[in-house]
C-alpha cells in the first residue's frame, strides 16, 4: 500500500510521495501504472520528495512514460507547499536539490496556507551542446529546422531540461497529437525535446501549447513557461527584467529573466487530494 498526495501546478499533474515516510523499489513502473488516467490515479508523471544532504528536500520526478525527467517547474511549487503545510519545515525559504541543479523557493502564505511561490530556476542555458542540440555555435536562435517537410524556426533553451520555442499563430487549431511527437523526437536532440508552440499578445503577455517529452501535451510546464519567457527576449518580442505573464491552458505564470541570466517563476500550487493505492 502507498500513500500519496495528488497536487497540481495550473493544470499539471502529478502524484507526490513523501519518501520520508514512504519507500518506492521501482519509480519507473510505479509512474506508468499511477499516470494511467483509466486504469491508475492519472496524472502526468510521479514526483517522490526525498531527503537532501545538499539542501533542505530533494526532487526526483519520472514522466508518465516511465523516464525520468531532470526538472519540473511546477513540481518544485507543489513541493514548496507540500513540505510547509505538512509541517516538514517551518520556513518559508527552501532549498530543493534536482537533477539540475539545487532551486531556491521562497513561500508567499497566510493562514499556515502556501498562496504562491517563486522559485529561482537558475541561469538558462543556451549553448546548444549544453541543453543539448546537435548544433556547432554559441547559442540557437530562430533557425529553421526540417520537420516533416515543414520548415519552422526554432529557439532552444536549456532550463535544467531541454526546451525547443516555436513562435507562430493560432496555436489553439494546432494539432499537437500530430505533429508533437515528430519535433520531441527530431535527430537534432540527442535527448528528446518539450515543444513550446507560442503566440505573441504583447510586450509582457504569451500565450504557450506545450508537447513535453515523455508526457504528451500538458496543461503546464514551468520550466516551458521559463524557456519561452527567455525565447522571447532573445527574438525581441519581450525585454529583460520585466515580468511577462505566461498564459499556458492551466493558467497563468508570471516569469521575469534577467540581465545577468537568472529567471524566476512565480504560481501557485495546489492539493487535490490525499490517498492509498495498492501497489
Amino acid at each position: 500500500m502507498l500513500n500519496f498526495t495528488k497536487m497540481h501546478g495550473i493544470g499539471n499533474d502529478y502524484v507526490y510521495v513523501n519518501c520520508f515516510k514512504e519507500k518506492i523499489e521501482n519509480p519507473e513502473k510505479i509512474s506508468i501504472f499511477i499516470s494511467d488516467r483509466h486504469f491508475g490515479i492519472g496524472s502526468d508523471g510521479l514526483v517522490l520528495i526525498m531527503p537532501s544532504e545538499v539542501a533542505d528536500f530533494r526532487m526526483r520526478m519520472f514522466n508518465a512514460d516511465g523516464s525520468e525527467g531532470m526538472m519540473c517547474g511546477n513540481a518544485t511549487r507543489c513541493i514548496g507547499k507540500y513540505v510547509y503545510e505538512n509541517k516538514m519545515t517551518d520556513k518559508t525559504d527552501i532549498t530543493l536539490e534536482t537533477k539540475s541543479g539545487i532551486k531556491k523557493l521562497k513561500l508567499t502564505t497566510q493562514d499556515g496556507k502556501v498562496s504562491f511561490v517563486e522559485v529561482d530556476m537558475g541561469k538558462a542555458v543556451l549553448k546548444p551542446r549544453d541543453i543539448p542540440v546537435n548544433f556547432d555555435g554559441e547559442s540557437f536562435v530562430s533557425k529553421p529546422v526540417d520537420v516533416n517537410g515543414m520548415e519552422y524556426k526554432l529557439t532552444c533553451v536549456s532550463m535544467g531540461n531541454p526546451h525547443a520555442v516555436l513562435f507562430t499563430e493560432n496555436i489553439d487549431s494546432l494539432d499537437l497529437e500530430k505533429i508533437g511527437p515528430s519535433f520531441e523526437n527530431h535527430s537534432l536532440f540527442p535527448e528528446r525535446i518539450n515543444t513550446e508552440f507560442v503566440e505573441v499578445i504583447d510586450d509582457k503577455t504569451l500565450k504557450m501549447r506545450v508537447w513535453e517529452r515523455g508526457s504528451g501535451e500538458t496543461f503546464a510546464c514551468g520550466t516551458g513557461a521559463c524557456a519561452t519567457a527567455v525565447a522571447a527576449v532573445l527574438n525581441g518580442f519581450c525585454k529583460n527584467d520585466e515580468e511577462i505573464t505566461v498564459k499556458l491552458r492551466g493558467g497563468d505564470l508570471k516569469i521575469t529573466y534577467k540581465s545577468d541570466g537568472t529567471v524566476l517563476m512565480c504560481g501557485t500550487a495546489t492539493k487535490v487530494f490525499d490517498g492509498i493505492i495498492d501497489i
